[in-house]
């Protein structure tokens, strides 16, 4: 049993679809975040946040998936959690815009929004901080901007080379952090949303930057890298697409 005060932290992973969501918060404080939920998953996702005494304060999407349905407006609305993206997501509800530098406190766990925008307009990372451990970040939820062993793809927004430069500064925004930190993303091997991924679901900062080939480009490389090994587009991508976007199919 670990200290009632503690920081919890609990994934949810995908195998079948590569696809990984999170629960995070403060134990001491019972105050928790959810990011990239699935619509399958809304009650087990309830379930462990009230197994772990926790109330769902947050529910983020670090950006509008085009592989699966998000169950972030439900989960939102199911436990009255504020339903957040970056703000310049383009979709047919309200939401709670996030800045990019913006912290959101959950008791003493912190994450801290980084704007990386690439593999869609509005893509986030979150940076975890637990202040009853240090100062330093712990860990980052990488949505589809950073993978294991791979990146984002940059095709989805439409101007293929302007999204792989964006990428690519978004990517070396996720490098300034410590060797340290691990790195959590929203997909791993199975998914297609990127090329090359691995099957293990997380990794670290340091080992990306020493054995993700792609880091280690030059921006023209990457850009011309990332542009030629697109994986094919799913086929339900524009139903999905619209539902996670709140718009009439």
């Amino acid at each position: 049993m670990g200290h009632p005060a503690s920081m919890i932290f609990q994934p949810f992973f995908y195998p079948a679809t590569g696809c990984a969501s999170y629960l995070v918060g403060c134990g001491g404080k019972g105050i928790a975040a959810v990011i990239d939920p699935h619509l399958e998953d809304v009650d087990a996702t309830i379930a462990a946040a009230e197994a772990k005494g926790m109330r769902i304060a947050y529910v983020i999407d670090t950006h509008i998936e085009a592989d699966h349905r998000s169950g972030g407006r439900v989960l939102a609305e199911r436990t009255g959690g504020r339903y957040a993206l970056h703000r310049d997501a383009q979709v047919g509800f309200p939401f709670e815009p996030l800045e990019d530098g913006q912290l959101i406190e959950l008791g003493n766990v912190v994450l801290r929004v980084l704007h990386t925008p690439g593999h869609t307009a509005e893509s986030i990372c979150l940076v975890v901080t637990d202040r009853r451990r240090g100062e330093e970040p712990w860990f980052v939820l990488t949505g589809d901007t950073l993978f294991s062993g791979a990146v984002g793809r940059p095709d989805l927004p439409g101007q293929v080379e302007i999204s792989a430069t964006e990428l690519y500064d978004s990517l070396h925004r996720l490098l300034a952090l410590p060797d340290t930190v691990e790195v959590y993303p929203a997909h791993f091997g199975g998914s297609a949303c990127g090329a090359g991924m691995n099957g293990k679901p997380m990794s670290t900062i340091g080992f990306e930057r020493r054995w993700n080939p792609l880091l280690a480009l030059a921006r023209d490389e990457f850009v011309r890298s990332v542009s030629e090994a697109i994986p094919p587009r799913p086929a339900d991508m524009l139903e999905v697409l619209r539902f996670n976007q709140g718009r009439p199919g």
